[in-house]
């Protein structure tokens, strides 16, 4: 029988009773239930509370309890998280028994990491105990709590409507072994009959060197495809509360943008860079290098089979698949006379850029001039600029906010689409500041003004897509109907 493991999103996750009708269930009764693991990511919002706002950057859990103002200021905010995930339980089982025992599970999960957190700063009031030395452990103890309340809540959910669901907890909580991740999920695996118990396992997974500070915030992508890897899933599918499209339907229309039916993981990687995730690039490795394909499905339209993603597809037709973008992005350019047939310019650079953290989307360069087009905090970039210069004592580095448009597909390499694509931006009034196309013909990228974005991904999409005749049938919209 075929084998599957499936990843459900925050946003999805959230959705209890569309996810419950569209994909745990979904119509299954007795067999047809089982041979699937479900990885589940922390209900919307849940981790920003516990760490940071992912966007805004407003104090989380971690945040404050490594900041260095008011000291005890996280334990309100561990207090409001744990109204929060109380609050989820209200709505999700409605007084019912089931309720008090999810209240349960999270009162004693907040405690202990109250006790720990409160122990911790005890003992590093002493002066031979260091709490910047702690601090990473501490952040994948808090990142754990909201899989860990998600994936016990899916399974008391589920086994509330008959099916034999257990919750697989793969966080090492009260757990003294060191295991690697996969040894941990082999154990895990180890007690349950997939033939006829359904698992529902925690998107963070402890592991010897730290999932978040290997991953960052797309680790339960990297536990769903090394869990489907482990087991040699016939299929890895991801749930998630859109459809791959053609484009941001937000934006161009729903009526306008096409549903992306198959595609290769080099696109999967191109989408990944401009920040739209179809699955996290380590995820995609994994998946990639073990032979399994990938699908992302749409929660809200279980009757489309979503888009499948594998690494030999090749179109029998070269075509523009998708057109995107990434506003917020910085160019920084470093400048010096001096650089034509010198060495170790962006060597520099680059040291730089990785010590403060700075994500670096694209760049390009010539005799003396080399520019990185960053995402990172306009402190973080100051700091850099500064670090860089010191270094290079001949070069001015610049920095200006600027954004991305690419053109991305599995083989974009129609004669004049680079020429058609200028022309579009062109006529839309779109001022282009640079334009860069690898050899490889997967993605072109234009840079623009800021305020260009939306009229620039609208106009390269109805030239390079709409007016191109892709025969797919138009996309869902984001959200359902109400």
């Amino acid at each position: 029988m075929k084998r599957t493991v499936e990843k459900i999103g925050g946003t999805s996750i959230s959705n209890t009773q569309a996810v419950l009708e569209n994909v745990l269930i979904g119509g299954r009764k007795g067999a047809e239930l089982y041979n699937r693991i479900f990885v589940v990511s922390a209900y919307s919002g849940m981790t920003n509370r516990l760490l940071e706002h992912k966007k805004s950057g407003e104090a989380g859990v971690f945040s404050l309890f490594s900041g260095a103002g008011n000291k005890w200021a996280w334990t309100e905010a561990l207090g409001a998280v744990a109204a929060a995930m109380e609050e989820k339980n209200a709505e999700m089982f409605g007084g019912e028994p089931e309720q008090a025992v999810a209240d349960n599970f999270v009162r004693e999960r907040i405690e202990d990491v109250r006790n720990c957190l409160i122990d911790l700063h005890r003992l590093c009031s002493y002066g031979q105990f260091r709490l910047d030395e702690n601090l990473a452990t501490v952040k994948e103890v808090l990142s754990s709590l909201g899989e860990a309340h998600s994936a016990f809540n899916t399974a008391l959910l589920l086994q509330k409507h008959g099916v034999n669901a257990k919750a697989v907890d793969l966080t090492a909580w009260r757990d003294e072994r060191n295991l690697t991740m996969e040894e941990r999920m082999q154990d895990a695996l180890d007690k349950i009959d997939l033939e006829t118990e359904l698992p529902i396992v925690t998107g963070y997974a402890s592991c010897r060197d730290g999932l978040v500070r290997q991953f960052g915030r797309g680790y339960t992508e990297v536990t769903f495809s090394r869990l489907a890897a482990l087991i040699g899933a016939d299929e890895a599918i991801i749930h998630k509360e859109f459809h791959l499209s053609s484009a941001d339907p937000n934006l161009v229309g729903s009526d306008k943008v096409c549903k992306i039916g198959l595609t290769n993981f080099d696109v999967a990687d191109q989408l990944s860079n401009m920040g739209m995730e179809a699955v996290h690039p380590k995820a995609a490795k994994i998946l990639r290098q073990a032979g399994i394909p990938l699908r992302v499905k749409n929660t809200f339209d279980p009757k489309d089979g979503g888009t499948v993603i594998c690494a030999d597809y090749a179109p029998e037709k070269p075509r523009a698949e998708i057109v995107t973008g990434l506003k917020g992005v910085f160019a920084l350019e470093v400048f010096d006379q001096d650089m034509v047939g010198e060495k170790g310019y962006d060597a520099a650079v680059l040291e730089a850029l990785t010590r403060h953290s700075i994500r670096i989307v694209s760049k390009c360069s010539n005799a003396n001039t080399i520019t990185h087009y960053v995402e990172g905090s306009r402190k973080a970039l100051k700091r850099a600029a500064a670090d860089i210069e010191a270094r290079l004592t001949g070069a001015a580095v610049s920095t200006s906010r600027v954004a991305i448009v690419s053109v991305i597909g599995a083989d974009i390499n129609v004669p004049g689409i680079t020429a058609r694509a200028l022309t579009s931006l062109h006529d839309a009034g779109v001022p282009l500041i640079g334009l860069q196309q690898v050899s490889r013909k997967t993605d072109i990228q234009a840079v623009i003004q800021e305020e260009d974005f939306d009229t620039a991904i609208c106009a390269l999409h109805e030239t390079l897509v709409e007016r191109a005749g892709v025969s797919v049938r138009p996309a869902a919209p984001l959200r359902p109907a109400a």
